[in-house]
């Protein structure tokens, strides 16, 4: 099995997440990839650059990977699974789904105006600790995948806080309602589930039967 992790939203592969779950994978001595979902080029960032950047990190012998998404690398994830047969478990923490319904509104209707008008929106990144610009051709490409089409039956656990700022834990709840393959865990925890990765990897071991 190949395990792949993908951070969040204007985050990177040295997120507390991503480096906690890294160091715990290393400690049992299984290989954890972390892709780098900024590319060099956070500006031109869209959902489907992400998908086929991930997809090109499967291994080309068909062994089957395990995704651990965070965030928009949730909903990536989810994607990845629908799209690919080699994709045999998904472990999505606070997965974005509804992101746009949930991020616009927080912006405004004037802001999205001036980002279609100007192209360019400037977005804080975490990951480099200052804002840079991102292309509307972001939120163009996002329509493109809603969750309805996430129908493949694949074992997925979902971790998400009750106390998310960012995406409620309603849109878990919701995706989780129509498809029995989906197993929920809520936490007593925030977006960023920052107080709570002793529990994410005892999840993520229970799940992936890891020692």
């Amino acid at each position: 099995m190949r395990y792949i992790y993908l951070h969040g939203f204007a985050s990177s592969p040295k997120s507390a997440k991503a480096l906690a779950i890294g160091d715990r994978f290393a400690k049992i001595q299984t290989q954890l990839k972390i892709p780098d979902l900024n590319a060099g080029d956070f500006s031109q960032l869209t959902i489907t650059r992400q998908i086929n950047q991930v997809a090109a990190e499967f291994p080309d012998d068909s062994e089957p990977v395990t995704l651990i998404g965070s965030s928009l690398g949730g909903l990536i994830s989810a994607h990845l699974g629908q799209r690919y047969q080699q994709v045999q478990r998904l472990i999505l923490l606070a997965p974005a789904f509804g992101f746009l319904s949930h991020w616009l509104p927080k912006l405004g209707n004037e802001e999205i105006k001036r980002w279609q008008q100007e192209k360019y929106l400037m977005v804080y990144h975490y990951g480099e600790g200052r804002s840079l610009p991102l292309s509307y051709d972001f939120v163009t490409d996002a329509k493109q995948y809603p969750e309805d089409i996430l129908q493949r039956s694949i074992p997925t656990l979902i971790l998400h806080g009750i106390q998310d700022e960012v995406i409620p834990i309603t849109a878990s709840q919701d995706f989780k309602r129509s498809r029995p393959w989906v197993e929920l865990v809520e936490l007593d925890s925030d977006h960023a589930l920052g107080d709570v990765t002793t529990e994410i990897w005892q999840a993520i071991r229970r799940s992936c039967q890891l020692p």
